[in-house]
């Protein structure tokens, strides 16, 4: 037996000297760069060991930019610092070509560079009504609706053809998917961007999503650790506070996170979050070793990249007091990527700060280090994964309407949002064109109008805008029962509080022998005290998908299957 142990003490010992020996080996060579052929373990190693501070710094950090195009800022931080990552956000998405072209020219800066490490590009495409790359690309029905049908298939086939999309512009990381339950059902933050209230099922479907992700190029991001559903409160305001206790968290919130973590998912997201309950002192998950090294790393297990959230939200800033605080406080809990919304300027104090600490503190150093090492190593294994395709590194934006929008994926999501629909009250269903008789069609989305002019051609039209203000919702609520006095059935549209109250005013009608019938096309929360219309179908979401499959469904097409994800 001691034998044995000796023996196994030396091979440990021989393991151990002969790995540290090929790094040092590796980092003699004077031209070795991310694409050298060795190892990814070992050619990670001997990059980050060529690094300098600045270097190891700016391999962790992510910066967006604003405006059509990236900033003069931007692509001096990426070929002047060696940034690692960028992420495209929602309000320079528009033309998908530029993108791509923008992302092009990025990647091609940072090859210029002496280690040539590509970037991680990033954007939050999680399906439904977060969509930052818009353009043509597809509006998809969503997770609460995925959620409605149930199907695992659906979620993966989601996750593909949405990560599809976007890979053909050269993103190759997307914080998705959203795997917060719907726990408290005013919450507008997470609301339909959840599969539902069920953490086993929201695990399931979660990694089935991920999954699909994978396939696609495209490496996905759980989010947001630990948990983001209950609490009505939106991080980018202030610092939710959600007061669960430790047996509350452990069986509910963290059970989504722990399916992704046993799937293999590659990145998480750490979110603006206080569970006072869990820590007294009322620090944001995002910074919180306790909630990312003590729970998600070491009892959990996970062994990718973990991601902040925006840290320009006020969730973060209030707690640490300041920005550069704030990003100091995101490496010492144990986050490998530092997301600016905004790109910061060169000599801010969130990069000299930093830099002076690192020259001065060993041990902080050290944390930038190793979160700049697996940032190193996840790039390795995605680009020179021989058994995956990764996103293009110089996307090809003249092939851009050949991709976007999915041709397979359009099929796809209309078969899915049928799936999903609804009947939370069956009433007259199905409204034939006989049945139904004069039919007035009450809404914003042109999809409802145009579908259901091909399903009752003579019917009326009440156009009111998505989003009414409080004057609107108003002349909307006194109007659209004056108009459908000379109807039979009456199809109106809900989808937040104002075009609710707009279709409360139709209950008097319903009581005269009106049919009325109710789409709610986003929280199936907002129609909960509807019972007085004929009908009500659950749509989930204000796709063009979603619509087409609520108004088929109305019109007797076909027998609505989906479960309502949430309860009352």
């Amino acid at each position: 037996m001691k034998m044995f142990a000796s023996l196994k003490s030396r091979a440990a010992f021989f393991a151990a000297a002969l790995f540290l020996f090929l790094p040092k080996t590796l980092s003699s060579q004077s031209d070795i760069n991310f694409w050298s052929d060795f190892p990814n373990e070992e050619l990670a190693d001997a990059l980050v060991s060529k690094m300098s501070d600045e270097e190891l710094y700016a391999q962790i950090l992510m910066f967006g930019w604003a405006g059509s195009e990236p900033s003069a800022l931007l692509n001096d931080w990426v070929l002047e610092r060696g940034l690692g990552s960028v992420k495209v956000f929602g309000w320079n998405t528009d033309n998908t070509t530029l993108v791509a072209r923008s992302i092009k020219s990025l990647q091609r800066k940072a090859q210029n560079r002496r280690l040539q490490i590509p970037l991680f590009v990033a954007t939050d495409q999680e399906g439904g009504w977060i969509r930052h790359v818009k353009g043509n690309t597809s509006i998809t029905p969503g997770n609460l609706s995925i959620g409605a049908s149930g199907y695992p298939y659906d979620a993966y086939y989601s996750g593909y053809y949405i990560n599809r999309e976007i890979a053909a512009l050269g993103i190759n990381m997307n914080f998705a998917p959203t795997i917060d339950l719907y726990t408290d059902k005013n919450s507008t933050i997470i609301g339909t961007r959840s599969f539902g209230e069920n953490a086993k099922f929201a695990g399931i479907l979660g990694a089935a999503w991920a999954k699909g992700s994978l396939d696609a190029g495209v490496i996905p991001t759980a989010k947001h650790f630990p948990g983001h559903g209950d609490t009505q409160n939106d991080s980018h305001l202030f610092l939710p506070s959600i007061n669960i206790d430790k047996d509350t968290f452990e069986k509910r919130e963290l059970v989504p996170f722990k399916y992704l973590i046993n799937s293999g998912v590659p990145a998480i997201m750490s979110g603006h979050l206080s569970f006072p309950q869990l820590r007294p002192n009322g620090e944001p998950a995002s910074l919180s070793e306790y909630f990312l090294t003590d729970i998600l790393r070491k009892r959990m297990g996970f062994k990718g990249l973990i991601i902040t959230d925006d840290m320009m939200m006020n969730g973060a800033t209030l707690y640490a007091g300041s920005v550069s605080k704030a990003f100091r406080m995101a490496i010492d809990a144990g986050n490998d990527i530092v997301i600016s919304s905004t790109t910061a300027q060169l000599d801010e104090p969130l990069w000299t700060a930093t830099i002076a600490l690192m020259k001065n503190d060993s041990l902080f150093r050290q944390k930038v280090t190793v979160a700049a090492r697996r940032v190193i190593l996840a790039k390795l294994n995605y680009y020179k994964n021989k058994d995956s395709k990764p996103a293009p590194l110089y996307p090809n934006e003249n092939e851009i309407d050949q991709h976007i929008p999915d041709k397979e994926g359009q099929k796809f999501f209309l078969d899915q949002a049928c799936r999903s629909i609804t009947v939370k009250k069956r009433g007259a269903l199905p409204f034939t064109r006989e049945r139904a008789k004069k039919v007035l069609l009450c809404g914003s989305e042109p999809q409802f109008f145009k579908a259901g002019k091909e399903r009752w051609p003579s019917s009326g039209e009440f156009r009111f805008n998505y989003a009414m203000g409080p004057n609107e919702t108003q002349w909307a609520a006194q109007n659209i029962p004056q108009t459908a006095q000379g109807y039979d059935t009456i199809i109106i549209c809900v989808a937040d509080q104002n075009s609710a109250q707009a279709a409360q005013s139709l209950r008097p009608l319903a009581a005269a022998g009106k049919k009325v019938v109710v789409f709610a096309i986003m929280s199936p929360v907002l129609v909960k005290d509807f019972d007085w219309a004929d009908t009500i179908l659950l749509g989930y979401s204000y796709s063009p998908y979603a619509l087409e499959a609520l108004v088929g469904a109305a019109a007797g097409e076909f027998v609505p299957p989906g479960t309502e994800p949430i309860g009352e």
